[in-house]
């Protein structure tokens, strides 16, 4: 009992110091908010609102009805509309348009007595990956008005495609972003606000009060990181609060599995950031390998900017000692698939066994100075 009220002892010290370094606690607080804020409005994959520049030279009923269409689209915003070609390249070069139409002349004539009409799109390459999706916008408002136009009319060779998007049928970005914004807040949080408790303890000279201390390494270590443990926990509620009602992406799967889960990486992430503190001797050290060099790690390899399955063989390999690969996949598995227990299992044994691993050597570290 007098080892177990010691070790409380120690965990209400480490909460006052939190409680007390307002700037610290101020930023574990709010950072999670800002960053979830900003992914899920600023940062998307969806591209709206582009300005276009259109040249109708047909100028008939059908072309009037065609470019009220993309204008009603919430994509685009008919910007400029031309009489002459040579003013796109104008226009390009300024920055004023991201596509141009040109519909050519005898357009509904055309569709009418031969069943074709010439449209040609020319996008800005500059940045590919948003001309693409610009282009795949448009085409698919080409596409529509072509089948409203079939109607009952039935060509002699179709082929009727029919495209099913599981589980986000809206495309809607914020599903990628939520699960991969959540991950890096967690990693980061943790290990970077317990990567220097114990350092912080050797600046200010008290590591002589925890070395006369009766209490064994083990419940000093754990004894640091409860506190954040607890502060963590509560972003991800904060940070489930925000998807769910601000950002508008429901929770599929179980909650009470989600949030075990999210505490089984936090653990994670807290026996990572202890075993740094116990191997630097200056704050400002911990929290440079903390920051920068866990940011790009997680970040590349937890497979939410970019695919793991597109990476060389060697980087995938390197992927598996990541903790932020395997959180990412349960996340995305619970909350947006719906999936349980039985299908995130392994990931989560994996979680386990690495905070085993760090927590392990971070007492082992810390053991030799007790002594």
């Amino acid at each position: 009992m007098k080892f177990r009220s010691k070790s409380f002892v120690f965990i209400f010290k480490e909460f006052k110091h939190v409680l007390r370094d307002r700037r610290s606690l101020f930023f574990l607080m709010a950072q999670p908010v800002m960053m979830m804020l900003l992914f899920g409005f600023a940062l998307s994959n969806e591209v709206k609102e582009s300005n276009i520049a259109v040249i109708d030279q047909s100028n008939d009923l059908e072309t009037i009805k065609l470019i009220d269409r993309f204008e009603q689209s919430k994509y685009f915003h008919v910007a400029e509309r031309l009489t002459n070609t040579n003013e796109i390249d104008r226009l390009f070069r300024q920055g004023r348009i991201r596509l141009a139409i040109i519909i050519h002349s005898n357009f509904a004539n055309n569709l009418n007595h031969l069943n074709q009409g010439q449209i040609q799109i020319i996008a800005d390459g500059s940045d590919p990956n948003t001309a693409s999706i610009a282009t795949s916008y448009l085409s698919a408002i080409l596409r529509d008005y072509q089948n409203e136009l079939l109607g009952d009319k039935k060509l002699p060779y179709s082929i009727a495609v029919e495209t099913r998007m599981l589980y986000n049928p809206q495309l809607k970005s914020a599903f990628n972003f939520v699960p991969g914004v959540m991950t890096l807040i967690l990693m980061l949080l943790g290990a970077m606000m317990t990567s220097v408790s114990i350092v912080r303890e050797k600046e200010q000279g008290s590591m002589e009060l925890l070395l006369a201390s009766p209490i064994n390494p083990i419940r000093v270590v754990i004894s640091k990181a409860i506190p954040y443990l607890l502060l963590a926990f509560l972003n991800v509620v904060i940070i489930l609060f925000i998807a769910v009602f601000v950002l508008n992406v429901p929770i599929q799967g179980s909650v009470f599995l989600l949030l075990m889960s999210s505490l089984l990486f936090i653990s994670t992430t807290l026996s990572l950031g202890l075993f740094i503190s116990s191997v630097t001797e200056q704050q400002q050290v911990a929290m440079f390998i903390s920051l920068i060099g866990l940011l790009m790690p997680a970040l590349v390899f937890s497979g939410f900017m970019f695919p793991i399955e597109n990476m060389p063989k060697i980087m995938q390999i390197i992927s598996n000692i990541v903790p932020t690969r395997w959180y990412y996949a349960i996340v995305r598995a619970i909350m947006i698939k719906g999936l349980g227990l039985s299908s995130i299992w392994k990931e989560c044994l994996i979680l386990a066994g690495m905070t085993f691993f760090f927590m392990t050597l971070a007492i082992k570290k810390f053991k030799p100075r007790l002594q």
